[in-house]
């Protein structure tokens, strides 16, 4: 195959970051591939300035669409039903200048793989976040190519970035699960499973980026700490998560928020997670829990 005809989108769902964002569509118009459409959801009219896009050398579509980011990248889906490939960025994922090029020869030298991901080194998200002059720093100073490449398989794509082959989800009609409201937890790990009877679900060390890790934008601590819980038992039930991986993913956050609460991290609400782990055991245990329950908790 030839893998300047695969046509490629990329879809950014986006709340409150505006100038980080402006940063990550530089980055993507920086590209050794371009994309053939990028595709922004904002969450609100003032997240973009559609402006920023005006003299790329793409079509680039500013989507309006529901808050939450499972309702925001379906809206991106439906804009790019015909193309072959979508990547979804967060609005806070720096790509490499190659990360492009790089999915694309993934997908054309492996007819099996139908979701790809990166795990980006160094990621923010587990820490105190990077700013964005730090961000394109690392970016910077780390390289353009990886020397060896290689990829294996895993149980699912990293949400900050994660490509997909399109075919099995037109045909399948495959979308986000909009039962996940908000910050839609786990909305990656749920898509990528319902792609997994398919094919393969590979990571790769040449998808590489920085996870700015940007704690503006996201839930209350409290509902965050209810989906840790509520959404795993959800997946379980609908049958996308496996019990092992959904008791690993519970035990540990409890332990993390049950541990750290009484000396948080500044940059987390430890005792808020805390909190909405709680609520969600006690909703657990009348038989009540729904991830749903969230957009009823302060």
């Amino acid at each position: 195959m030839l893998t300047q005809q695969v046509s490629l989108a990329i879809g950014i769902a986006t709340s409150g970051r505006r100038e980080i964002l402006s940063h990550t569509i530089d980055l993507i118009a920086q590209q050794t591939r371009l994309p053939d459409i990028l595709v922004i959801c904002p969450a609100a009219r003032d997240d973009i300035d559609p402006g920023w896009t005006e003299s790329f050398p793409f079509l680039t579509v500013v989507r309006a669409g529901e808050r939450g980011a499972a309702k925001q990248r379906n809206a991106v889906l439906s804009t790019v039903a015909n193309t072959d490939l979508v990547v979804f960025f967060d609005d806070d994922f720096f790509p490499q200048r190659d990360y492009l090029e790089e999915v694309v020869k993934i997908f054309a030298e492996n007819a099996d793989v139908v979701a790809a991901t990166g795990r980006p080194n160094p990621d923010g998200i587990n820490g105190p976040g990077f700013s964005a002059d730090q961000g394109l720093k690392i970016i910077s100073t780390c390289g353009s190519k990886t020397s060896h490449r290689a990829i294996k398989p895993t149980y699912g794509t990293y949400g900050c970035n994660m490509a997909f082959r399109m075919l099995p989800i037109r045909q399948h009609g495959l979308t986000f699960d909009e039962n996940l409201p908000l910050y839609s937890w786990q909305e990656d790990i749920d898509f990528s499973r319902q792609l997994a009877p398919f094919g393969q679900i590979i990571e790769s060390n040449t998808l590489r980026g920085v996870h700015l890790g940007v704690k503006g934008g996201r839930t209350s601590g409290v509902r965050f700490g209810y989906s840790q819980i509520a959404n795993p038992v959800y997946l379980i039930r609908k049958g996308t998560m496996s019990t092992a991986y959904a008791r690993s993913i519970i035990w540990r956050n409890l332990a993390a928020n049950l541990a750290k609460s009484l000396w948080p991290e500044p940059w987390i609400d430890r005792r808020g997670r805390l909190i909405g782990n709680l609520f969600a055991l006690i909703d657990l245990a009348f038989r009540r829990i729904s991830p749903q329950r969230i957009l009823h908790l302060d």
